[in-house]
C-alpha cells in the first residue's frame, strides 16, 4: 500500500531479458539516491511510476536495486520497458502520514497527455484516461499518475466516447522533485484511480444474481 506521495528520483539503467520469448518478462535494475535503500530489504515492495514491484536484489554500496517484471505487467504499464528517470515510493508503514490518498500500486490503465505547459507560478497537465476508467474520474477526486496522488480540477467526457480528459493544476514543487517534468504532450502516463471508488462501483451493482439459496 502506498500513498501517491514520491520519496525519491530512480533510473532505470539495465534491463535485462528473463528469456528469449515475448511471454518472459525482464529484470530491471533502478539506481536510486544516496542512502534510498537504508531501510529497504529484500522482498519489500516499491513502486515504480505507480506500479508495485518486489525489490529481489539489493546493492546498497551501489545505490542499486533490481526487481523483476512480468511480460504482462510490461504490457499493461508504460515507462518501465526503457532506461530513464522513475519515480520511487516506498511500501506505506502503519505509523506514516497519510499525505496523499490510498494508493494499491496497481495501474488500471494508460493515459496520453494532450497538454503540458506552465500557467503563471504553475502548470497545467491535461490527460486523456480511456473510456474504461472515465467514469472514475471526478472534480476534486483523486487519481494517481505514473505514482503521484493528484487532485482533478476538470473532467471533460469526449463526445467520440473514446474517454475523458481530465485537467490538473501542479505545483512548482511537485514538477521539479517528480519525474513530471520529463513529460510533455503525447507522453504516456500509468493511471491508478482512487480506491473507493472501485468498491462504490461494486456496491451499485446488482449482485442478486449471485445469491443462492441454501
Amino acid at each position: 500500500m502506498f500513498t501517491g506521495i514520491i520519496t525519491g528520483l530512480g533510473r532505470i539503467v539495465a534491463i535485462q531479458s528473463l528469456g528469449s520469448s515475448s511471454d518472459h518478462g525482464k529484470r530491471l535494475t533502478i539506481e536510486t539516491p544516496a542512502g534510498y535503500l537504508d531501510d529497504v530489504g529484500l522482498g519489500d515492495s516499491i513502486a515504480l511510476n505507480g506500479a508495485c514491484m518486489t525489490a529481489v536484489s539489493l546493492d546498497t554500496a551501489n545505490n542499486r536495486f533490481a526487481i523483476d517484471i512480468s511480460a504482462e505487467s510490461l504490457d499493461k504499464t508504460t515507462g518501465l520497458a526503457e532506461t530513464g528517470i522513475i519515480n520511487l515510493e516506498k511500501a506505506l508503514r502503519a505509523h506514516d502520514r497519510l499525505g496523499g490518498h490510498i494508493v494499491a500500486g496497481h495501474v488500471d490503465g494508460i493515459g496520453s497527455i494532450t497538454h503540458f505547459a506552465e500557467v503563471g507560478e504553475s502548470w497545467e497537465l491535461r490527460i486523456q484516461a480511456p473510456q474504461e476508467l472515465a467514469k472514475y474520474m471526478a472534480y476534486k477526486g483523486s487519481i494517481t499518475v505514473n505514482g503521484i496522488s493528484l487532485t482533478v480540477n476538470q473532467v471533460l467526457d469526449l463526445p467520440d466516447h473514446s474517454g475523458c480528459e481530465i485537467s490538473i493544476n501542479l505545483i512548482p514543487h511537485t514538477v521539479q522533485n517528480t519525474a513530471l517534468g520529463q513529460l510533455a504532450a503525447g507522453s504516456k502516463v500509468n493511471l491508478e484511480i482512487d480506491l473507493i471508488a472501485r468498491y462504490v462501483e461494486r456496491m451499485l451493482q446488482d449482485t442478486s444474481k449471485d445469491i443462492r439459496k441454501a
